[in-house]
């Protein structure tokens, strides 16, 4: 009891001691506005049916991979695309040293192309089968899709489709949606170039098949963009904008080992808990092994790791339509 009073008394006296406080209720903290052209929106499906597209969830958002228009130094003409692998984002160049920029997820094969390429087929909400390489190498993961999927929700495609082509050679390269939000911004497991479903929508809506489209080198990105530096939500920053150590010599150490590998990144894992796959459904990209964003780039047509005949081009990563 004795100890009791003198803590009583040691709390009175500190109360003494200190400012009066006033009793002040919490503020009701008050939901994130997700931009207009995030929201939820209802599209046209292959057969005209309705789709619902959900609103991208804030929490995915961020200045890096929110669509916007920025100033643009390169040199490609007005409507041209350019995609940057490496700094995950699309530009599409506009008139007065301007481009509209739209972050990008990017999968394995999203690093085994470089170079010039033409859109020259457009699809909506397209279909998809794995090829026969990807059948023959990898059937407990892709016989269940063997017969193809018809466009829409389920389909690793997503709302839209761009296809790469150099003159009559299809470059099994894809611009296109996803089925996966979460992943925008990041590297993925698999797939080429991944946007969110509203922003390749709009972007679909906006060029004409013929559009160039430059895919970067990494000495082309670091040239453009500057080294980048994966953060460990898995986005990437220029490597200026990470704090620097307190420790002037070791500051110096991480600033020549940025310079030496201009991207640091990580294997990635395969996609969060609060992805928007459907419930039931398996994304075929997702559930691949993924890979180093700065696997060395090899450049003409996209070929395929586990072909076994000489001169097959088929990537793993393909999205042939079905016929």
């Amino acid at each position: 009891m004795r100890l009791a009073s003198l803590f009583a008394a040691l709390a009175l006296g500190l109360a003494a001691c200190g400012p009066s406080q006033e009793t002040t209720t919490p503020t009701a903290q008050q939901p994130v506005e997700i931009p207009e052209i995030y929201k939820a929106r209802t599209d046209r499906g292959p057969d005209g049916e309705p789709i619902p597209i959900a609103a991208v969830r804030a929490a995915y958002l961020n200045d890096r991979n929110t669509r916007q228009l920025v100033s643009y130094n390169g040199t490609e003409a007005p409507g041209t695309i350019v995609v940057d692998p490496y700094a995950r984002v699309l530009y599409h160049v506009q008139p007065g040293g301007q481009a509209m920029r739209y972050g990008v997820a990017v999968g394995r094969a999203g690093l085994t192309f470089e170079g010039r390429a033409t859109i020259a087929r457009k699809a909506a909400w397209p279909s998809w089968r794995p090829t026969d390489n990807m059948l023959r190498t990898e059937p407990q993961l892709y016989g269940q899709f063997a017969g193809g999927l018809p466009g829409g929700m389920q389909n690793p495609l997503g709302s839209r489709a761009l296809y790469l082509y150099q003159g009559s050679v299809d470059t099994y390269y894809r611009i296109h949606g996803t089925l996966d939000p979460s992943s925008i911004g990041k590297a993925t497991s698999a797939g080429c170039i991944r946007m969110f479903n509203q922003d390749v929508i709009d972007l679909f809506e906006q060029i004409p098949t013929g559009t160039e489209v430059i895919v970067r080198s990494q000495a082309e990105s670091v040239a453009m963009e500057g080294p980048m530096q994966e953060t460990p939500e898995g986005y990437v920053v220029p490597a200026a904008a990470v704090q620097p150590t307190a420790d002037p010599a070791v500051s110096a150490t991480a600033t020549a080992q940025v310079a030496s590998a201009p991207m640091q990144t990580a294997t990635v894992a395969s996609a969060p808990v609060e992805s928007a796959v459907p419930t039931g459904f398996t994304d075929p990209y997702a559930a691949m092994t993924a890979v180093p964003a700065a696997t060395s780039v090899q450049p003409s047509l996209v070929s395929d790791p586990f072909a076994t005949d000489a001169g097959f081009v088929s990537p793993v990563e393909s999205a042939v339509p079905s016929r």
